[in-house]
């Protein structure tokens, strides 16, 4: 039987996941750890790149983080679920491929920028939230892996791991790092419950660990269609709101009914809402089960395999950079 092909991926632990982390990564996950030899691991050091400020907050995250992707999905009899602190090896390569990485390719990221903007807020000049890019390509170039699954938004940091990866080889006259291919995630078309980007800073999110209970009053207030003022305006499903839910957990066999109902004004928005709660709970509630059968020590049980079998990978990486580098005394 061929050896599986690798694929790497991360997540910031910075509070809990909601519908559109599901739907826009786990589940992809989930699907890629049928098919792959996958790791994938909490990527607590990144999240201080800007939450340096209260590094407690972000370690009391990691194992809510580690249950929402279980209750998800994830497997660890068949991914490999690891803390990125708990593998010192990740700050040796990341030291390592800073001395090579031009400034100049590190001010050019667009994501930079954009994040400063956004998070406006913090201050984010510093040498870490600069070189976040850089670690990032440590994280993924150990493993030496054949792909990367990304969103469009981290297309140019995946091109910088490349970059460096091809700068690495060159300097030390060496073919170590394979250039990882991007495997690109299906755009999640999952908004706010305001209609926005669904995003815990906009407070319009639904969270895969909130109780039903408390889901039903946010639903009741979600933005529809503003062209329906009252139940007998006609309606377009797809402007509405609600509608990319119900594509995403409503049964298949119903969304004729709902976009004949919208358009011929038969169907009311409180009738959407209440099917659309009732898809949801069906949806989630597999989810909290899962969740809730997952303890704090099985949780240190998954991280603990998670983190020996990602040393072991990286120790041998690291020897061989070693090796190629002439640091191997």
């Amino acid at each position: 039987m061929s050896e599986r092909k690798r694929i790497v991926s991360g997540m910031r632990p910075t509070g809990p996941l909601h519908l559109g982390h599901y739907f826009g990564v786990i589940a992809n996950w989930v699907k890629l750890q049928e098919e792959y030899d996958c790791f994938f691991f909490v990527a607590d050091w990144h999240a201080l790149t800007s939450e340096y400020a209260d590094p407690t907050r972000t370690k009391g995250f990691v194992p809510g983080l580690v249950k929402d992707w279980i209750a998800a999905g994830l497997d660890p009899e068949k991914c490999s679920i690891f803390q990125q602190s708990m593998v010192k090896e990740h700050a040796e390569l990341n030291l390592l491929l800073s001395m090579i990485t031009p400034l100049g390719w590190l001010e050019r990221c667009p994501t930079y920028k954009e994040q400063k903007t956004e998070l406006a807020q913090k201050e984010l000049n510093t040498f870490g939230f600069l070189g976040y890019p850089v670690l990032m390509s440590a994280d993924i170039l150990m493993y030496k892996p054949c792909a990367v699954p990304v969103g469009k938004d981290q297309l140019p940091h995946l091109e910088l791991t490349r970059e460096i990866a091809r700068r690495f080889n060159h300097l030390n006259k060496t073919e170590l790092f394979p250039e990882p291919a991007d495997m690109l995630t299906e755009e999640c078309k999952l908004p706010g419950l305001d209609g926005r980007k669904m995003s815990k800073s906009y407070g319009n999110s639904i969270m895969l660990s909130e109780p039903i209970d408390e889901i039903m009053p946010k639903l009741r207030g979600m933005k529809t269609d503003e062209n329906r003022l009252r139940k007998s305006d006609p309606g377009d499903p797809e402007i509405c709101n609600l509608y990319p839910y119900h594509k995403l957990m409503t049964d298949p066999a119903k969304l004729p009914e709902i976009q004949e109902g919208c358009r011929n004004a038969s169907w009311g928005c409180v009738d959407c809402k209440k099917l659309l709660m009732e898809s949801m709970e069906t949806f989630l509630t597999p989810l909290h089960e899962r969740r809730a059968a997952c303890t704090d020590e099985m949780v240190q049980e998954i991280l603990q395999a998670g983190n020996e079998k990602a040393r072991a990978y990286a120790r041998k990486t690291m020897d061989e950079i070693r090796q190629v580098m002439n640091f191997d005394f």
